[in-house]
């Protein structure tokens, strides 16, 4: 070696780091980080991730409103536990735009309506998430879930389903259900002697009943049916906008995911009796008659084509539908279920308590039905007879815009979104589509706060407002069931009240709003109901 060479590496990174060359420079940062603890290491990563968080949620934020800093990592969490109507409200009101950031998730809340349209007409940027947890609840490989040509194909298979003529089959089934419960609210009443029962849990399981009888018809038992009302509550309560990333034992979540796991169990048992009636030329009673119909008529015309001899009386099915598995149709059916139950159960409640409240409103219902029934309170109707109740079906219409059922859809941004001039939403943001703002323009209804049918009866909101009623949503997700949700209160509510009296008991509460994964009345809806005498 020669003697006369310079060495660059300094005695201290010789010493201690061995081969390792570090320059000067950092060596003071390598003699702290060596003779640093763990718990000051520890407390370091710490501080640099909390620095991360605020970081990345300010940059996300950026010009719109939102709090300035976060709780580190959680955010919120604690108060979407418990969520209130009024945090909700104050928030769309805070501004077009406005945000909070909740463990890994960014979420953007469009309050407008115009923003709100622009988030249900962008497949290109957004899918629909639900919550976090639906993903667990009902299978991430659900069609809800699908997107693009996948989900427009699925659907195409769904759309006849729900057309007029498949509505008009479920008619009777529906009638049977709701004698039955309507007789059952007088017996409540009856054991309570006439002292005010919370009837929101009545409500919900007459709507389970009447969900399932419509769904997979009497291929379920009465006591399956009675199980699913009750433990369908546990799905609800899971339904929170943001949950914990995780499911851990004995949470929400995860009695959630229990009662999720045994509906689908019991509806995959009906797809497999349904298949063998639907092969043996039964009639169709129910959704999931009508959906496995299409899949056997599919297949026998699939049979006849390779046979190369289609009879010339079999009509080509359109669309044609591959044979899905019982956990599939079970896992499709669910998800009626999913986006009934909840919403058919809360404008049930609400429209019970304000026709109690409007004697005048109710009186016309009930004159309306008695008519339409020739004066036979017992009378069965058709398609033809219900559509022809224009102010029962204007009271339903009414309902759903002063009670929207739900006040948000979230999406998941598939890539950047620039919703407005100066904001762009980030890609993997929820964004929450919010339509209660929508409901309640005052530049397009009337006294917006108030309860008034004759908006839709004599007045011009159905045309006025036709941008502002995104109760079922729009774009390309739009609610297949619309149509099956109105008809199904109208006749609920006009069979109820040529069949009872009832009376609400109003409590300070009564009109304070519960967020329940949809909306209910504080108090649960106290009532109490009589057999009415004509």
């Amino acid at each position: 070696m020669d003697t006369n060479t310079t060495s660059f590496t300094s005695p201290l990174a010789s010493v201690k780091y061995g081969a390792v060359n570090i320059p000067p420079q950092l060596e003071y940062v390598f003699e702290t980080v060596s003779n640093a603890s763990a718990w000051t290491i520890i407390l370091t990563v710490l501080a640099l991730l909390v620095a991360y968080d605020q970081f990345s949620y300010i940059w996300n934020k950026g010009s719109i409103v939102g709090p300035a800093w976060k709780t580190p990592f959680i955010g919120p969490f604690l108060q979407s536990v418990n969520p209130k109507f009024e945090e909700y409200h104050a928030k769309w009101l805070s501004g077009p735009l406005s945000c909070v950031s909740v463990f890994h998730k960014f979420v953007v809340i469009a309050s407008t309506r115009d923003m709100a349209r622009k988030v249900f007409n962008s497949p290109a940027f957004v899918k629909p998430c639900v919550v976090d947890v639906a993903h667990k609840l009902l299978g991430a490989d659900n069609w809800v879930f699908l997107d693009g040509k996948a989900h427009v194909e699925f659907r195409k298979g769904l759309n006849g389903l729900f057309t007029r003529k498949a509505l008009e089959l479920y008619l009777p089934g529906q009638e049977e259900v709701y004698r039955r419960y309507l007789a059952k609210f007088v017996e409540i009443s009856k054991e309570a002697k006439g002292e005010p029962v919370p009837f929101m849990t009545h409500f919900r399981e007459v709507i389970t009943a009447v969900s399932c009888r419509t769904f997979v018809g009497h291929y379920i038992s009465d006591d399956a049916v009675k199980k699913i009302a009750d433990d369908y509550y546990l799905i609800t309560a899971a339904l929170e906008l943001v949950n914990f990333p995780i499911i851990i034992p004995f949470t929400r979540t995860w009695y959630g995911k229990k009662a999720a796991d045994m509906v689908l169990a019991e509806f995959a048992k009906c797809a497999a009796k349904s298949k063998v009636r639907m092969a043996a030329g039964g009639e169709i009673t129910c959704i999931m008659d009508g959906w496995i119909k299409q899949m056997v008529d599919s297949k026998r015309w699939r049979e006849a084509e390779e046979k190369g001899a289609i009879p010339e009386d079999m009509e080509k099915p359109n669309p044609l539908l591959r044979e899905f598995t019982d956990y599939e149709i079970s896992q499709t059916v669910f998800t009626f279920l999913f986006a009934s139950q909840d919403a058919t159960s809360s404008a049930a409640t609400w429209l019970f308590q304000i026709m109690a409240q409007r004697p005048d409103v109710l009186d016309r219902v009930r004159e309306e039905n008695l008519q339409v029934r020739n004066g036979d309170i017992n009378a069965a109707v058709n398609m033809d007879q219900l559509e022809s109740m224009r102010y029962t079906r204007a009271v339903v219409r009414e309902l759903l815009r002063y009670r929207p059922p739900v006040l948000m859809v979230p999406y998941l941004a598939k890539k950047p979104l620039p919703i407005s001039d100066d904001y762009t939403i980030p890609k993997g943001a929820m964004v929450v589509a919010t339509t209660y703002m929508a409901l309640r323009d005052p530049d397009v209804y009337e006294r917006p706060d108030e309860f008034d049918p004759e908006r839709y009866y004599t007045g011009d909101a159905e045309v006025k407002g036709a941008k502002n009623y995104l109760v079922f949503g729009t774009g390309p997700h739009y609610c297949l069931g619309q149509q099956y949700a109105q008809l199904n209160l109208a006749l609920f509510i006009g069979k109820a009240s040529l069949l009872l009296d009832w009376k609400h008991h109003p409590t300070p509460k009564s009109e304070e709003i519960k967020v329940f994964a949809t909306i209910f009345p504080m108090d649960d809806c106290p009532l109490s109901f009589t057999e009415r005498k004509w």
